[in-house]
């Protein structure tokens, strides 16, 4: 059986076949969208011409180490592509994202795509999202309302004896929701003072890749989501 690390590797070279010259790309952030900046700093280094986007600091530093033209976000109002990691994926193309810490850039960064692929491995496919925690990245003032208004289930992010702090300067708290509704989540994290962003990515994937024993299977959404 194929291990997960090789899984990811497969299924970022099958997304990564979407990349064409002159696209402007939107990196993601986290050990799967590593495999994809490693895959398309080698294709630049054979001629191919593209600039990206990234969505961490450690993926700018990643992509730039590898020969990837990065282009700072605040000036761009369009990406052709991005291609993306996600913690769980159903056949609803319905995602949970932030294990890495930073799934506020990678979902505004999404929302100004044409097109968002997610990639991962067979362990990240499944029936239903709703069994991973739901990461949400919060302003550090409001920390003890939000923890209460969050609920029992929500766990405040550490680091180091301290509080896991994004590129953002703000804090992450993850959270076990009943995700019968994820619909109705989404919209209860939005409407929250304080929340400012949330990992369930419910309109943003356009399609995914997912290796299992060695084959790639590609889902794609059947209508534009966005």
């Amino acid at each position: 059986m194929m291990d997960r690390d090789a899984g990811k590797a497969l299924a970022a070279g099958a997304a990564v076949a979407e990349v064409t010259d002159g696209m402007l790309v939107g990196l993601g952030t986290g050990s799967t969208a590593a495999h994809v900046i490693r895959l398309l700093g080698a294709r630049v280094a054979q001629g191919l011409r593209i600039t990206a986007v990234a969505t961490s600091r450690a993926s700018a530093a990643q992509a730039e180490g590898v020969g990837i033209r990065v282009l700072d976000f605040a000036d761009v109002p369009r990406v052709d592509l991005t291609i993306d990691g996600a913690d769980q994926i159903d056949a609803r193309l319905f995602a949970i994202k932030g294990a890495g810490g930073a799934m506020l850039r990678e979902k505004v960064v999404a929302a100004a795509s044409d097109r968002m692929v997610v990639i991962a491995d067979r362990s990240k496919r499944v029936a239903a999202i709703g069994d991973a925690p739901v990461p949400v990245e919060i302003l550090p003032f409001a920390r003890a309302a939000l923890l209460a208004a969050l609920g029992e289930g929500a766990v405040l992010r550490m680091r180091d004896g301290a509080p896991y702090v994004t590129d953002n300067g703000n804090q992450i708290v993850d959270c076990r929701f009943d995700l019968a509704d994820p619909a109705a989540t989404a919209a209860w994290l939005d409407g929250i003072p304080g929340v400012l962003g949330h990992g369930l990515f419910l309109t943003e994937v356009d399609a995914a890749y997912i290796a299992a024993d060695g084959v790639v299977s590609r889902l794609e959404r059947a209508t534009m989501s966005r």
